[in-house]
C-alpha cells in the first residue's frame, strides 16, 4: 500500500494558530496613506457623509449607515464609546456627541494600533487636523504627503506666467515638499489612469498652462483638470524622486471606474521601471488582482487595498486573500485612506488585522508555511515593507 501523507498535528496546528492571530493583532502598524480626522462635531448628516463615498445623501427613508461601514462602526468602535455592539445608530451618534470630537478622536485612534501615519495634507486640509495634531491625539509619529495637482491650484493663484508655469512649480514642488515622505497624484480623479504616458514638451507645457490658466479665470475657479498638465506636474514628481502614490480604483463620483484600472497606467510604469521612483498603488479595489499582477512584473511597483477595507467591512477578508494571490509578500502595504471620522481609522486597522491574521492563519494550518514565515510577512505587510519602500528605517 502507499504510504499515507503525513499529517500536522491538529492540536499543534490549532495552538500555532492562535498564537498567529494573537501576534498579527498586537503588530503596530504604519499606515502609509490616510488623511486628517475632523476637528469639530458633527450632526448625523455630516457623519454619514463622512461614512460613505457617496456625494448624496441616502435616499428617502435610507441611511448610509445601513452597509459594511456600519455596521462594521457599530461593531468595533461601540464599545470603545462605552456601548454595547451592535447599538442602534442614533444611540451610537448620541454618545459620540456627548463624548464630543476631541474624546472620540483620542479614543479611537489610540485603539488603532498605528504608530506611524502619512498624512495627505491636500483634501479638505482647512477641516482636518493636520499631521502634528493626529501624531499628539494618537499618541503616535505623523509623515506628511504632499498632493501634486494641490501645489498647482495653490500656484495658479498666485498669477503666475504660463511660460514659467513648471519651473515655477518645480520649486514650488520642492519647497512644499522638503520635509514629506512622499507625493500623490489624483490623476485618477481628474483624467483617468489611460493617460499619454509621455513626458510633455516645454512648449506644449507653456501652451496648456496658457489654456488652464485661461480656463481658471473664465470659470473663477481653480481645478487642475488640463490632462497635459497632468502629465506635466506628474513628471515634475517623478524628477523629484520621492515616492508617488496613485489613487487606484474606489473612490467618490468624480471618478469613471473603469478609467482607474491600473493596468491602463501599463506605459507609464515602464517608462519610470529605471528611473528609482517607487509607484505605490493605493485601494485598488476592485482592481487588487489587477494591482497584484503589476507589483508582480513592475520591481518598483507597490499596492495597498486602503480605502476598500473599510467599506467592504466583514467581506474585507476576500479583498486581501485576493491582493496577496500573485502580488509579492514583499510588496503589499497597509493603510487606511480614512478621512474625516476616526472610525474608519479603527475599522480598517482591525479589519485589516483580522483578514490577514485568519488567511495566514488558514495557510499554516494546511501546512503552507511555518510559523516564523507567516509572523514575517505579518509584520513586514504591517510596516516593514513601507519602510523598504520608502527608503526608512523601522518604526
Amino acid at each position: 500500500m502507499p504510504a499515507s501523507t503525513p499529517r500536522r498535528n491538529d492540536t499543534t496546528s490549532s495552538e500555532a494558530g492562535s498564537v498567529l492571530e494573537e501576534f498579527v493583532d498586537a503588530l503596530p502598524l504604519l499606515d502609509h496613506h490616510c488623511h486628517g480626522v475632523v476637528r469639530t462635531d458633527l450632526d448625523r448628516a455630516g457623519f454619514e457623509s463622512l461614512a460613505s463615498e457617496s456625494d448624496w445623501p441616502a435616499p428617502l427613508g435610507q441611511t448610509h449607515l445601513d452597509s459594511q461601514a456600519g455596521i462594521t462602526i457599530r461593531a468595533i468602535c461601540a464599545p470603545l464609546l462605552d456601548l454595547p455592539r451592535h447599538i442602534d445608530a442614533a444611540a451610537y451618534l448620541r454618545r459620540r456627541e456627548e463624548l464630543g470630537t476631541d474624546e472620540v478622536n483620542r479614543r479611537l485612534l489610540r485603539a488603532t494600533g498605528i504608530r506611524t501615519y502619512f498624512v495627505e495634507t491636500g483634501y479638505r486640509g482647512n477641516e482636518v487636523l493636520t499631521p502634528q495634531e493626529i501624531a499628539d491625539v494618537a499618541g503616535a509619529e505623523a509623515r506628511t504627503v504632499i498632493r501634486l495637482e494641490r501645489i498647482a491650484e495653490e500656484l495658479a493663484g498666485t498669477g503666475v506666467n504660463a511660460n514659467s508655469f513648471i519651473r515655477s512649480y518645480t520649486e514650488a514642488l520642492a519647497a512644499a515638499a522638503a520635509d514629506a515622505v512622499a507625493v500623490k497624484s489624483i490623476i485618477a480623479y481628474r483624467y483617468g489612469l489611460d493617460f499619454d504616458p509621455s513626458r510633455p514638451s516645454p512648449r506644449e507645457t507653456a501652451a496648456a498652462a496658457a489654456e488652464w490658466l485661461h480656463d481658471c479665470e473664465q470659470r473663477g475657479s481653480i481645478r487642475l483638470d488640463h490632462p497635459v498638465l497632468l502629465r506635466a506636474v506628474l513628471w515634475a514628481g517623478v524628477d523629484l524622486g520621492k515616492p508617488i502614490q496613485f489613487h487606484v480604483g474606489y473612490g467618490d463620483s468624480d471618478i469613471v471606474m473603469h478609467r482607474c484600472d491600473p493596468t491602463k497606467m501599463t506605459g507609464f510604469l515602464q517608462a519610470t521601471r529605471g528611473s528609482g521612483v517607487q509607484v505605490m498603488l493605493l485601494h485598488c479595489y476592485p482592481f487588487q488582482r489587477e494591482a497584484g499582477y503589476l507589483a508582480h512584473v513592475y520591481p518598483h511597483v507597490w499596492l495597498d487595498t486602503g480605502a476598500a477595507i473599510s467599506y467592504t467591512g466583514p467581506n474585507s477578508l476576500a479583498v486581501v486573500r485576493e491582493s496577496l494571490e500573485v502580488a509579492p509578500f514583499g510588496k503589499v502595504l497597509f493603510s487606511t485612506d480614512a478621512f474625516g471620522l476616526p472610525e474608519l481609522y479603527l475599522c480598517g486597522a482591525r479589519l485589516w488585522r483580522r483578514a490577514l491574521g485568519r488567511l495566514l492563519k488558514e495557510w499554516l494550518s494546511s501546512d503552507w508555511l511555518s510559523p516564523a514565515d507567516a509572523q514575517r510577512y505579518a509584520a513586514n505587510i504591517a510596516s516593514g515593507n513601507a519602510c523598504l519602500a520608502y527608503g526608512l528605517e523601522e518604526p
